[in-house]
């Protein structure tokens, strides 16, 4: 590290929106009939790009300057609709931001989700409603609730799925699995909770892959198929209907039952007519055809990583498609330590003695191929944990981000009120030779020629 890395960040994240360019204008409401967003070519063989930076050494060491973090010069918070629980607070409490665009109609449809909390509780547990959904024509807005008063009159707008709805099971039809329903217990009282839901447009049908996380009765990863729009109304996959994807094993909290822990985080991956389920931290299975489940399998495949040593705990894996290349995202928390010397060492160590959790940043590793060899991880975004990589209507890259305030930098009382945002922040490529993507970096240092 360079010693401009040494001591506490203190930076202005403003939510300043940047000047995009407006795409063609379209009702909040979307169409049934859908087709994915064909991603622009990135930048021409021939275009300068900015160069990859050295990383720091050894690997592991997290690379904190203030190039890599969101910026007001580089990125925004989105101008969500307000629910009556945001009046107070101004802006939507959110955290695992996503934000994802497609075509719909031939016209840019953009979505955003992310988890979220109901009025009196600081956090999104031990219970949370649901899943929300905001829709836009373009980045900047406007950006509506999805307009679900068509499938629940007189329900709150934008709810397009909540353990509330389990009234709605119908034979051969579940909405609300008995896993996913509320429960009660004397330490937490009402439990149960939804996290990290993203929202995919596939085979022109959409899909929200979600967790019921560490309070509900079982937790881990399951995905919903809409019978109509982006709005629904959403079912439960056949493959859910008795667990999360995947098998049971140790781990969580100890407040847990055993044999309810499933692996988290799922996200869907897309390429032609086939699909994947991503899970915690480095599985991943393919789709049956009629997406009501995983293939089965006694043991899942694992993406190849390059793995820390040690490894720590990671979060939030992702698949990004870019520039013929994959991306495998995790979040991982960097955690500041002394050096002998007396600098601030910033790494992806697991927790231990003199380790105080400072920012929860995005870390990245390319590929050739989904399943891998991927290479060795670059820090690609600080403070931007648990986010989504996607392309805009124009086939810039962009990536989401949250603040995460649970711990390190945002946990702080002075900004805590800018943490849990929904935040979109422009990357960069570094083309066919350096193949790798930045958060957009005030100076990248001197361009190469692809």
């Amino acid at each position: 590290m360079t010693s401009t890395e040494n001591g506490l960040h203190r930076r202005s994240l403003l939510a300043g929106v940047a000047a995009l360019g407006a795409a063609a204008a379209l009702p909040a409401t979307s169409a049934r009939a859908a087709a994915p967003a064909a991603a622009p070519a990135p930048a021409t063989p021939t275009r300068r790009h900015p160069s990859n930076w050295p990383d720091p050494e050894p690997y592991g060491l997290a690379d904190a300057r203030p190039d890599l973090w969101p910026r007001e010069d580089n990125s925004f918070l989105l101008p969500l609709e307000l629910r009556p629980r945001d009046e107070e607070r101004g802006r939507v409490w959110m955290r695992d931001t996503y934000v994802n665009c497609f075509v719909v109609d031939g016209r840019p449809l953009y979505v955003a989700t992310g988890t979220t909390r109901v009025p009196g509780l600081e956090a999104a547990a031990p219970w949370n409603d649901g899943i929300f959904v905001w829709t836009s024509p373009s980045l900047q807005g406007p950006w509506k609730l999805a307009d679900t008063t068509g499938v629940r009159p007189g329900a709150e707008k934008g709810k397009v799925w909540s353990p509330e709805f389990v009234g709605e099971n119908r034979p051969g039809r579940t909405v609300v699995a008995p896993w996913q329903e509320y429960w009660y217990d004397d330490r937490f009282g009402k439990r149960g909770e939804a996290w990290a839901p993203e929202l995919h447009l596939f085979r022109g049908t959409w899909y929200i892959v979600a967790c019921m996380g560490d309070h509900s009765r079982k937790v881990g990863s399951f995905m919903l198929v809409s019978e109509g729009g982006v709005e629904g109304p959403y079912r439960l996959v056949e493959g859910n209907l008795d667990k999360p994807f995947g098998d049971p094993f140790i781990g969580g909290p100890k407040f847990i039952e055993p044999g309810a822990y499933h692996h988290i985080d799922g996200g869907l991956y897309t390429e032609g007519d086939d699909a994947w389920l991503v899970l915690h931290n480095d599985l991943y299975a393919g789709f049956r055809d009629d997406m009501e489940d995983i293939v089965p399998r006694t043991d899942l495949p694992r993406f190849r990583q390059t793995p820390y040593s040690p490894e720590p705990y990671l979060e939030g894996a992702h698949v990004f498609k870019y520039g013929g290349k994959y991306y495998l995202l995790h979040a991982a928390w960097d955690r500041t330590s002394i050096n002998p010397d007396g600098s601030t060492r910033y790494a992806y160590d697991p927790p231990g003695p003199g380790r105080v959790q400072y920012q929860y940043d995005a870390v990245v590793a390319v590929s050739d191929h989904f399943e891998g060899p991927y290479s060795e991880r670059w820090t690609a975004g600080v403070g931007a944990g648990h986010n989504n990589f996607f392309t805009d209507h124009s086939g810039r890259p962009w990536a989401t981000f949250f603040r995460n305030p649970a711990a390190g930098h945002w946990s702080d009382p002075s900004r805590v009120a800018d943490a849990a945002v929904p935040g979109v922040v422009r990357m960069e490529w570094t083309g066919p030779q350096g193949n790798r993507l930045y958060v957009k970096r005030r100076n990248p240092g001197q361009g190469t020629r692809g």
